[in-house]
């Protein structure tokens, strides 16, 4: 009796087995770089001088405050030996003005430009995650794992150009 419970036992693990590896094996698994497919989308150039656009005045604002600042402090280095410690402090004054004025337009510029192109971005990125939606559907894939989380894949399992070829038609 023992000896048939161990027999069906082992049968049964082995049967299970057999239909977990057959199970995985009809599997579909595609693989995609997102960062790939992200980084050669025609859009983000047209994006970044968008952006670049929109914000020209206020960076040209700002480049004009640094070489400003630039000519002061070679000035201050060029001329420090002729110049009265009164006209040194003075320009040594106008270049710490000028340095915390470049601060504080610089860097609400700069979170202002962050914060357009993480919008811009995720556009994009809810672009290709479509794109990787109805490829994976008409393909009949079972899941797309991120190529970054992969040790390795075959590249037949890769369908990062067949979404970049997507989304860079879909603007």
């Amino acid at each position: 009796m023992k000896s048939l419970n161990k027999a069906l036992t082992v049968a049964a693990i082995f049967g299970l087995a057999m239909l977990s590896n057959a199970a995985n094996a009809e599997q579909k698994i595609g693989v995609i770089d997102v960062q790939l497919v992200l980084q050669s989308l025609p859009q983000v150039q047209v994006i970044e001088q968008q952006i670049n656009a929109e914000f020209q005045e206020e960076i040209q604002e700002v480049t004009a405050m640094r070489e400003e600042g630039n000519f002061l402090v070679e000035k201050l280095q060029r001329e420090a030996a002729t110049m009265s410690e009164e006209q040194q402090a003075e320009l040594q004054g106008q270049i710490a003005s000028l340095g915390q004025q470049m601060q504080q337009k610089g860097q609400p510029l700069q979170q202002n430009m962050q914060r357009r192109t993480q919008e811009e971005r995720n556009k994009l990125l809810g672009l290709i995650k479509q794109a990787i939606d109805g490829i994976a559907a008409s393909e009949n894939y079972d899941m797309v794992i991120n190529a970054q989380s992969v040790p390795f894949a075959k590249d037949e399992f890769d369908i990062s150009q067949q979404v970049l070829d997507q989304v860079s038609k879909a603007n």
